[in-house]
């Protein structure tokens, strides 16, 4: 039952060129990548057509780290704003794990998506701990298909 956590980086639709930047300078390597466009529709909030292309999700490998980023749809009231850039994953192994955790890092804090299935996870959510802290809680999925 062991939890992992790593960085996720929040981006201002630039995600794309922040993964370049990164493969250069950092010598990362893309794991994956899925746009917006990808996902499947959603009718209560449909997708503008400027951000299909941005990035849903993506992770990187660098030496032995994960790094995710994602770009802010501020159209689906994930504003971007500077400060708030990082925010914390943590990925569980069990749908229960996942609930329990996300259960005690909601006490004091604001839930921002409740826990939900997602193409990429069957359960994911986003908290702002009782500090201020954005966390992300995720399950993790078999090996072999994108986070």
């Amino acid at each position: 039952m062991s939890l992992r956590i790593c960085p996720y980086l929040m981006m201002n639709g630039n995600a794309r060129e922040a993964i370049r930047f990164y493969e250069q300078a950092l010598g990362a390597e893309v794991i994956g990548i899925q746009a917006y466009g990808d996902l499947p529709p959603n009718p209560n909030m449909p997708l503008p057509p400027e951000a299909r292309e941005l990035v849903a999700h993506a992770m990187l490998k660098i030496g032995d780290t994960e790094l995710m980023l994602s770009d802010c749809l501020p159209s689906h009231g994930q504003p971007w704003q500077s400060g708030s850039q990082v925010t914390l994953c943590i990925t569980s192994p069990e749908p229960d794990r996942t609930r329990q955790v996300f259960e005690a890092l909601q006490q004091g804090g604001q839930t921002i998506c409740p826990l939900c299935e997602m193409p990429f996870s069957p359960l994911f959510g986003n908290v702002t701990d009782k500090f201020g802290v954005n966390i992300t809680v995720v399950t993790d999925v078999p090996q072999g298909i994108m986070l």
